[in-house]
């Protein structure tokens, strides 16, 4: 697990260590344990690592034997024993399969990697850049271009760290009132890209040439039996939690005790000869806590268990979660997983997750209210409009009432749902369940909910692993049919059968809870002179991107129980946490509430349970 840099000069002028050295200390965070980086033939490339694996002889960029080849990898590839075997490796480190990979097969050598991960290799023989980005995108990277020179990174932080400019970008603001996250490939910023998920590419004098390497769902849905597919779903989990358990550090698990994280903990400690070290959060407030839940699926697993209670208000990490992330999430829960992470990081430096589940098995209530209600008889289009629609913060209609005429006519003729269109085309031949999940895994995935595990643990130096998200279980959830997924309103239906296995039935069909904090409750109390600090202050409004009297409006209906507001109030504040720490001023640090000019909600409290 590491942070990488670099960048393409079409000029051949030099980049310089300083710029080098500042974007990779931007984000020492992600590798505090060590820094290399190589500059040669207007091309550079630079990494901060985290010892995970080969402690000694893991040096970034590892280099060919004629030194014409250089790799710098954020991520791990857990097939990397395996792949060792034919090849020529010196060390026992993953980066060097990359590299003799490379060397061997060209640059289709990444279909052989089993892992997570963001790569680039400079080949000097060629005269060229590669980048590779892993298949569901849990490893971010992103990629600014002016047309002379590229440059690219594992956080945006790091691309302003090096010079680039901080500018907005509108179509990216309201695709962002639209999904509660900035859909890839767009960021918040004017000209810097996401790369897509499965995508690489090739960069050189004659251009930039994107193609994917992996598409989610070639093959059509399977008929086959509900023993057959219990089978391979838990034979498929088996082994990649064995894959994952590879390290050189520490290890352990976040429990939730929800059934995707007591699946793999449940696997693990059938796996590991000695107790899996777990650790989760709880909250006073039950309809929030999850921890009991953790407690007994603990015991179950005889697992070295590890709770701790949060007390209002989380809200204090609010600016510490938006500056790791470089950009706004409506989603709060990043502020539970960076403290869980921080619990966690205490012993180990790595923990497996069960972050995937609900995209590929169809876990969330949206997923049931939706196909409950929705028309067989609607067309194509119909059906994708109205599932963009469901899962949306704002439908066109609430930001026409929103927004400023100024912010409207910036955004000119935008439509948020143009990122969703290329991925429904792409799973046209199967069932619209599993259309439905195809988005989620192409968007929500990548734009949000990998975010949070990637950004909340990297902050705190701590590696996340996703044995559900191994690309053997993304392909096979989606060949199993969508009737089997969400079936009789009962959500994950054909994964909660396997997992009757091996987990106690109350654990796998006990109401689901979210993994997040009650704050519209709290933006009705002691919260709610934060909120009209945060969205009606001079320098707020002055932005001119809302509408003052129709927020005020909304921050009063919420406050008196008249409507509940809580996820547009929850973006917008996270909107203007972000206009003041990266556009208004660039940090190079999380910043203060009092640093941000604001006032801010009490910090949070921990305490032991």
């Amino acid at each position: 697990m590491c942070g990488i840099i670099g960048g393409f000069d079409r000029d051949g002028r030099p980049f310089g260590r300083a710029l080098a050295e500042a974007a990779c200390a931007r984000m020492a965070h992600r590798g505090p344990d060590d820094q290399g980086y190589l500059e040669a033939d207007g091309m550079l490339i630079g990494n901060r690592r985290l010892s995970i694996l080969d402690l000694t002889d893991g040096h970034q960029p590892m280099l060919s034997d004629d030194g014409q080849i250089a790799v710098v990898q954020n991520g791990e590839i857990y097939n990397f024993v395996e792949l060792a075997k034919d090849l020529p490796c010196r060390t026992n480190c993953d980066t060097e399969v990359i590299l003799r990979l490379y060397e061997r097969d060209g640059e289709d050598f990444v279909r052989h990697l089993n892992g997570m991960f963001a790569i680039a290799i400079m080949d000097r023989r060629r005269g060229r850049l590669l980048l590779y980005r892993d298949r569901v995108g849990q490893k971010p990277l992103y990629v600014y271009d002016d047309g002379r020179r590229m440059l690219f990174a594992s956080e945006i932080k790091s691309l302003l760290a090096a010079g680039i400019p901080a500018e907005q970008d509108w179509t990216a603001l309201d695709a962002y009132l639209t999904y509660n996250f900035v859909p890839p490939p767009l960021t918040l910023f004017k000209n810097v890209r996401h790369l897509m998920p499965g995508q690489m590419l090739v960069i050189d004098q004659s251009g930039v040439r994107e193609r994917a390497w992996w598409r989610l769902a070639e093959a059509p849905a399977e008929n086959r039996n509900e023993s057959d597919w219990c089978d391979q779903i838990i034979d498929t989990l088996s082994d990649a939690v064995r894959l994952r358990l590879r390290s050189d550090v520490p290890l352990g698990a976040f429990l939730s005790g929800g059934i995707d994280s007591s699946s793999v903990v449940r696997a693990m400690s059938d796996q590991l000869p000695h107790p899996v070290k777990t650790f989760c959060i709880g909250f006073d407030d039950a309809r929030f806590d999850e921890s009991p839940y953790a407690a007994q699926v603990a015991e179950l697993c005889g697992s070295e268990h590890t709770c701790e209670m949060m007390q209002p208000d989380l809200t204090g990490s609010w600016p510490l979660t938006v500056y790791h992330n470089d950009q706004p999430h409506g989603d709060v829960s990043f502020m539970p997983t960076y403290w869980v992470s921080k619990i966690a990081r205490r012993d180990v430096t790595v923990v497996l997750t069960g972050d995937g589940g609900d995209e590929l098995f169809a876990g969330y209530d949206v997923h049931r209210r939706f196909f409950a209600s929705s028309d067989p008889a609607w067309s194509q289009a119909e059906f994708e409009r109205a599932y963009v629609r469901a899962i949306s913060l704002c439908t066109p209609e609430e930001k026409q009432g929103l927004l400023t005429t100024e912010a409207a006519r910036h955004i000119g003729d935008a439509d948020a749902f143009a990122f969703a269109a290329p991925h429904f085309a792409e799973l046209c031949h199967h069932d619209r369940i599993t259309q439905a999940l195809g988005l989620d895994v192409k968007l929500l995935l990548p734009g949000n909910n990998l975010v949070k595990p990637d950004k909340m643990a990297m902050a705190v130096s701590l590696e996340p692993r996703a044995p559900l998200l191994d690309y053997r279980m993304v392909e096979l959830a989606f060949r199993i049919p969508g009737t089997l997924k969400l079936r009789g309103g009962v959500t994950k239906w054909i994964f909660k059968r396997a997992c009757e296995r091996i987990l106690p039935r109350e654990i796998i069909y006990r109401k689901k809870q979210m993994f997040t904090v009650p704050i519209g409750e709290w933006f009705k109390g002691p919260l709610l002179p934060f909120v009209r600090e945060a969205l009606l202050s001079r320098r707020s409004t002055d932005r001119g991107i809302f509408e003052p009297s129709r927020v005020a409006e909304m921050i009063d209906d919420h406050a008196a129980g008249k409507a509940n507001h809580t996820r547009p109030l929850r973006a917008m504040i996270a909107l203007e946490l972000w206009q003041r720490m990266f556009i208004d001023v660039q940090f190079d640090h999380a910043p203060t509430y009092a640093e941000l000019d604001m006032q801010g909600p009490n910090h949070s409290v921990v305490r032991a349970a």
